[in-house]
């Protein structure tokens, strides 16, 4: 018997059949898979310790650690644009030879993402050795372009890639405090995540906010202490990065701040723009956590994540410069989401907006190297509505029953009755 197109349609693709395709996801991933998640990021490390510009935005951060243990100021040099804390956590790297770096680097970063991979599968209880969790983190570094970058340049991003979803599954375990040394150590490396604090005000967690504020303070303030001239940070290095540096990174910088103005839009406008973005998501953040999800579907950690990921994306709207390395912070724990019924990944927007940093998609010539932020924005301003609208919508209500004193509580609706039996048989 052949089926209409539109009952195929409802067996191919309906509820049931994503179920079913969700479930075997689920499943755990033959070894085979394992061996070529396994291949695939060690094939990019390796690749990147074999190139010649291997680790250029670390040796900024190096060079920063060689002049303090020199005995001159690191902020001399205007390319050093991080806290005096990340001064001393690159005091070991410093100390270890340029070859043995060159491998331990492209590993090092790989394994940060792999750790915000795993922190953001147990969020969404994901078993860690599923189809879903291996194929998956094998199809982020061979297709996302970001990720092979973030490898190739080792940049400290990776360590907020990494905190952010440990921070998270901390706080959904009830361990703020914890969770707030997290975000703590990851800014005091980088102040990337200073924008997550706002989810600790929303939570009302002020043992976790102290956390957070306390660890980067601390550790810069021993760092100001051993360098001369640490006023330069203020003086020199401040300005410099509130001003977006200069023409160095803004064929790179994807902040409609700066890629705006290289279409022609004025740029008051521009930084109009960006700023009404901004506050856009920060208010759809505001409404996401006074949305709490259903306790039937989810227990709080859908909220908890994009919660964030609305803070995190609305700071990259404004801020100078905006990479796009930095959407790996979010990528990971919006991925894992997918296993949530009403979750971003299951918008077909969502991959509509990634399709730009896929590798193997052919871009003119136009769009290509020193001209990808606008492929940078898109992404980041795909991803940012795509949150924002989901954060702004009306959640759905559910009516309960009414039932009147005396009266039996209804569990089906009137119509669906079963009408009573008749005593007596009617003419037909």
């Amino acid at each position: 018997m052949r089926l209409r197109p539109g009952t195929w349609l409802r067996e191919r693709c309906g509820p049931a059949a994503r179920r079913r395709a969700g479930a075997r996801l689920l499943r755990p991933a033959p070894r085979s898979w394992v061996v070529l998640c396994l291949a695939v990021v060690l094939g990019v490390a390796v690749s990147t310790s074999l190139r010649e510009n291997w680790g250029s935005d670390n040796a900024f951060v190096v060079k920063a650690a060689d002049t303090l243990l020199a005995g001159g100021s690191p902020y001399e040099d205007k390319r050093f644009l991080y806290l005096p804390s990340a001064v001393l956590l690159a005091v070991p790297e410093a100390l270890l030879p340029r070859a043995v770096l060159r491998w331990l680097l492209p590993a090092g970063i790989s394994a940060l993402v792999a750790a915000g991979w795993w922190a953001s599968l147990r969020l969404f209880s994901v078993p860690v050795r599923s189809r879903f969790a291996v194929g998956g983190f094998a199809l982020l570094a061979l297709a996302y372009k970001p990720y092979v970058n973030l490898v190739l340049i080792g940049n400290w991003t990776a360590v907020s890639a990494a905190a952010l979803p440990l921070a998270l599954l901390l706080a959904h375990r009830r361990s703020w405090t914890a969770a707030g040394l997290v975000v703590g150590l990851a800014i005091a490396s980088k102040p990337m995540l200073v924008p997550v604090g706002l989810l600790f005000v929303l939570a009302r967690r002020w043992r976790g906010l102290a956390a957070a504020v306390a660890v980067p303070a601390v550790l810069s303030l021993v760092g100001a202490l051993l360098m001369p001239s640490p006023t330069l940070f203020f003086t020199k290095t401040l300005p410099f990065l509130l001003g977006g540096q200069d023409a160095y990174a803004l064929p790179w910088d994807a902040s409609p701040i700066a890629v705006l103005p290289r279409l022609g839009v004025p740029e008051p406008v521009a930084v109009a723009v960006a700023f009404a973005g901004a506050g856009a998501g920060l208010w759809g953040a505001w409404r996401r956590w006074q949305r709490p999800d259903s306790a039937e579907v989810d227990g709080g950690e859908l909220r908890l994540a994009e919660t964030a990921c609305m803070v995190m994306l609305a700071a990259f709207l404004v801020s100078r410069p905006s990479f796009d390395h930095y959407l790996l912070v979010v990528l990971p724990l919006l991925l894992a989401s997918g296993v949530r019924p009403g979750s971003a990944p299951r918008s077909p927007w969502f991959w509509l907006a990634l399709t730009p940093q896929v590798a193997l998609v052919p871009w003119p010539s136009e769009l290509a190297h020193k001209r990808r932020a606008f492929k940078d924005m898109a992404t980041l301003c795909g991803l940012a509505v795509l949150l924002a609208r989901r954060a702004l919508r009306r959640g759905r209500v559910i009516l309960e029953p009414v039932t009147t004193a005396g009266s039996p509580p209804r569990t089906e609706p009137e119509c669906a009755a079963t009408p009573a039996q008749s005593a007596s048989r009617t003419a037909f």
